[in-house]
């Protein structure tokens, strides 16, 4: 199933907005952090990605593009070991590989003591989200998601400098993503080089209790079609992903006071814990809020 089909049959899209690291006069000088800013999930993350550096497919006639980086804890200077780091892109026939067993342009892998990650893939290239419509294209982006154990959880995307059609695109030309639009270069063979150093937030504490009490399946009596009244929230890690009709549509990080938040500040979920072990999630889009009751829960 290509991307481009899905978004035509789903009426919840993923919105987003992210705040840049907090800055703060000590006495002496300017301080803080600018953690990597987030993004949309898109509609086709795949939990379980292979744990391999090269995912060039066979036989692909892409472009190979080599991404390489630190990721490094919330001061950007202490290197983070030992996070896991996945991507996921389109490849040069602008198809995501959304059912096979190869997980083809999927790859993971942890870092070492240095921080450092390197993957060696293709480029990906633009595609229209609706093929029928010329104002819909997105430019070529690559989507990240690091997972630390010390750290916050990060969904995010990268994109090219010189993509034309970064300004047609929300989540491209948003000014958050302004250093995650990045520079290629060409090695003397002629394969592309992209570096991309990510800097994570600290992480806000929610105990495995309360995951475990909200996440299940949701029902709303809210007038949608029948394939929109049923939610999934599932854990993983210190993410919630937010699941419509079997597919991944957004990753929620926790912000406090029951409430977690999308790529770009939407969608943003609050759960109301009420007596009796009921549970109600508040879904705010950003025209519209969607209450929704818990009716199945996976654990104690």
């Amino acid at each position: 199933m290509k991307r481009r089909h899905f978004i035509q049959q789903s009426s919840l899209m993923a919105f987003s907005i992210s705040a840049f690291g907090a800055i703060h006069w000590d006495g002496k000088k300017y301080v803080g952090d600018t953690p990597t800013t987030t993004d949309i999930l898109g509609p086709f993350y795949r939990p379980g990605a292979p744990f391999k550096s090269n995912i060039i497919p066979p036989n692909s006639k892409g472009i190979p593009l080599h991404l390489s980086g630190v990721i490094y804890d919330e001061d950007g200077i202490t290197p983070n070991a030992n996070a896991m780091i996945e991507i996921w892109h389109c490849n040069e026939n602008q198809e995501y590989d959304n059912t096979s067993d190869d997980f083809l342009c999927r790859g993971a892998i942890r870092t070492g003591k240095d921080g450092r990650y390197k993957f060696t893939t293709i480029m990906p290239v633009p595609y229209k989200a609706n093929p029928d419509n010329d104002s819909s294209w997105r430019p070529a982006h690559i989507h990240i998601r690091v997972s630390s154990p010390s750290q916050q959880d990060l969904i995010t995307q990268i994109y090219f400098k010189g993509d034309d059609y970064l300004h047609m695109d929300s989540s491209a030309s948003a000014p958050e993503a302004v250093n995650r639009t990045l520079k290629v270069t060409t090695t003397p063979e002629q394969e592309k080089e992209v570096q991309f150093d990510i800097v994570l937030r600290k992480t806000y504490p929610l105990s495995d209790a309360t995951y475990s009490k909200i996440e299940g399946l949701y029902r709303t009596d809210q007038k949608l079609a029948d394939s929109e009244r049923i939610y999934e929230f599932v854990r993983r890690d210190d993410i919630l992903f937010l699941k419509l009709k079997g597919q991944y549509l957004e990753g929620l990080t926790y912000v406090g006071n029951n409430t977690f938040e999308g790529g770009r500040g939407f969608p943003k979920v609050t759960f109301d814990l009420q007596e009796g072990g009921h549970v109600k999630a508040t879904i705010a889009m950003p025209k519209t809020n969607i209450v929704a009751e818990k009716f199945l829960k996976y654990s104690e």
